[in-house]
C-alpha cells in the first residue's frame, strides 16, 4: 500500500478535479479513476498523478482502481438519468461497488460524497438513491466518512450561471415563492474539506454537512446576481404544481432543461446539520457567495 496515494473516481468531474489539486498541494499521489481517456490539462504529465481508465459499474475496473492506495474519494455524480444509466447504478450499486473492493483491498479511508437532504423516503428517485448509497457504502465499509454538501458554486458552475442566464429576461420567474433556504459552498471549500479527511489523523465525525457561511433565499440568491451584474428585473412566484407540469412536458426531450428530481431538491431548504461534522471541525473557513461572485461571474 502507497502510504500517500489517494484513489479519486470521478477524479475529472466538476468536485473531483478541484479535489485533486487540493490533494496534490498536501503532499498525495493521486490516481485518478475515470471513464474518460484523457486527464485536463493541468493534471497531465504531473508527476503525482496517475490516470486508471475505470468504470464504477464494472467489478474489475473498480478493483484495480482502488489496488495499492490508502483511501478512496467516491466523487462520481450522475444528475439526470438517461435511458441506460439509472440513479441506483451509480449513487447505489457503484458506490457500495466501490465501498466493497476498498475493504477487500485493506484501504484506511473511504469517502463517500452524497447531498444535503438524502432521504431514502423522499419522492425524489435521485434524492432517495443518495440516502441508499450512503447505507450500502456504510454496510461494505463501516468505518467510511460520508460527506454532504450543499449547493456547488465556483466560476462556471452550473448553478451561477443558470441564474445569470436568466438575467436577460423581463421576468425572473421563482420557484414557488422563491423562500427555499439555501448554503452555496465554494467547491474549493468542500476540496479542501476532503483533503482535509484523506489526512493521517483520524476524521472526529463520522458524517459532515457542509454549507458557506451565509443561509440564503432564492429570491435573495437570485437578487445577488442581478446586483452583481447591474440589471434590475422584477420577480414573478410561479407555484411548484406548474413547475412540475413543465418539467413532465420537458422529460419527452432527449436533453430535459429542468427535471422533477431537481423541483423535489428546491422544495426543501438545503440548510447543515451543525449538530454533525462542519468546517469548523476540520479547521476551514468556507468562502461568502457575495464576496465570490466577482471571480465568479464576470460582468462584462
Amino acid at each position: 500500500m502507497h502510504p500517500k496515494r489517494i484513489t479519486v473516481f470521478g477524479g475529472t468531474g466538476f468536485l473531483g478535479r478541484a479535489t485533486v489539486h487540493e490533494l496534490l498541494d498536501a503532499g498525495h499521489t493521486v490516481r485518478i479513476a475515470s471513464r474518460r481517456p484523457v486527464l485536463p490539462d493541468s493534471l497531465q504529465n504531473h508527476p503525482r498523478v496517475e490516470h486508471c481508465r475505470a468504470d464504477i459499474r464494472d467489478d474489475a475496473d473498480v478493483a484495480r482502481a482502488v489496488e495499492d492506495a490508502r483511501g478512496v474519494i467516491n466523487a462520481v455524480s450522475l444528475y439526470v438519468e438517461q435511458r441506460n444509466l439509472r440513479f441506483t447504478t451509480i449513487h447505489v450499486e457503484g458506490a457500495a461497488r466501490l465501498a466493497r473492493a476498498a475493504h477487500k483491498a485493506g484501504l484506511e479511508r473511504v469517502v463517500q460524497i452524497s447531498g444535503i437532504g438524502a432521504d431514502s423516503r423522499s419522492p425524489s428517485s435521485y434524492i432517495r438513491a443518495r440516502a441508499q448509497g450512503e447505507a450500502a457504502v456504510l454496510r461494505e465499509f463501516p468505518s467510511a466518512i460520508i460527506v454532504r454538501p450543499s449547493v456547488l458554486f465556483d466560476p462556471g458552475d452550473a448553478f451561477l450561471r443558470n441564474l445569470a442566464g436568466l438575467t436577460p429576461l423581463p421576468v425572473i420567474p421563482l420557484f414557488g415563492r422563491g423562500t427555499t433556504r439555501l448554503q452555496p459552498v465554494h467547491v474549493g471549500d468542500i476540496a479542501r474539506a476532503l483533503a482535509s479527511l484523506c489526512a493521517d489523523a483520524p476524521p472526529t465525525h463520522p458524517i459532515y454537512e457542509l454549507g458557506g457561511p451565509d443561509i440564503l433565499t432564492y429570491r435573495q440568491i437570485m437578487r445577488l446576481v442581478l446586483t452583481h451584474l447591474g440589471r434590475k428585473r422584477p420577480m414573478l412566484p410561479i407555484p411548484f404544481t406548474v413547475w412540475h407540469a413543465l418539467a413532465a412536458l420537458g422529460s419527452l426531450l432527449p436533453n430535459p432543461p429542468l427535471t422533477r428530481d431537481q423541483l423535489y431538491l428546491m422544495q426543501q431548504d438545503n440548510i447543515a446539520n451543525p449538530t454533525l461534522g462542519t468546517f469548523a471541525d476540520l479547521g476551514i473557513t468556507p468562502h461568502s457567495l457575495e464576496q465570490s461572485l466577482p471571480d465568479c461571474l464576470p460582468t462584462h
